[in-house]
């Protein structure tokens, strides 16, 4: 999966989460989503804001989940989207579903699609926080996404912390759908899709 070369100019974008893991290879992320691998392959590392990753979407041909590669982070909207050098300004995370930058893509069913991860960096006050959920060892965060001229992009919905995450120092983490809540994100009407963006109601660890 190759970047774009603008891509490689630099990144800016929210103070939210800025990196994950994604410690599985296409086979075992397609085996746990029950997705199509896709034509592009995965063997496992670490993403940051503006590089290409696996992100699981509904095909509206054959109905059945996807594996696609995405950049990860919208454009930021307007003059903004673009730095004084030509970098591109990223919007990694979705933190006010209200928002008239977001609120389009959520309220469409097949723009909403689901991330692949195994741990994430939360933000905390001082410092970035890797966590995961105890019993999800590959899980899905809520995401979206869009085509662009000449590539997909993603952004990665995220809400308050639990109580828990926050007695170990985040503030805000992503959503995470457990497996029941998987369809329901890729297909229920927004006013239904929406009461999943909520702190993660599971047990969560810190990584080392």
């Amino acid at each position: 999966m190759e970047r774009p070369a603008y891509v490689e100019k630099g990144y800016h974008g929210c103070a939210m989460t800025r990196r994950y893991h994604l410690e599985a290879s296409s086979e075992a992320i397609a085996e746990i989503l029950n997705a199509d691998r896709g034509p592009d392959p995965w063997a496992g590392g670490a993403l940051s804001v503006g590089e290409f990753a696996p992100v699981v979407t509904l095909s509206q041909r054959t109905g059945r989940r996807v594996i696609r590669p995405m950049v990860w982070g919208y454009p930021a909207p307007g003059p903004n989207g673009i730095g004084t050098t030509g970098e591109v300004r990223w919007v990694p995370t979705v933190r006010n579903i209200d928002s008239p930058f977001w609120i389009g893509n959520l309220r469409h069913s097949e723009l909403r699609c689901l991330v692949p991860a195994t741990s994430f960096f939360a933000s905390g006050s001082k410092r970035s926080l890797a966590f995961s959920p105890c019993d999800l060892p590959l899980f899905a965060m809520a995401g979206i996404w869009r085509d662009l001229t000449d590539m997909p992009v993603f952004a990665i919905v995220s809400s308050d912390a639990s109580n828990e995450a926050k007695a170990m120092g985040a503030s805000s983490t992503p959503v995470i759908l457990d497996p029941v809540q998987q369809d329901r994100w890729l297909i229920a009407d927004w006013k239904d899709a929406s009461l999943l963006v909520a702190p993660y109601a599971g047990a969560m660890t810190r990584c080392a």
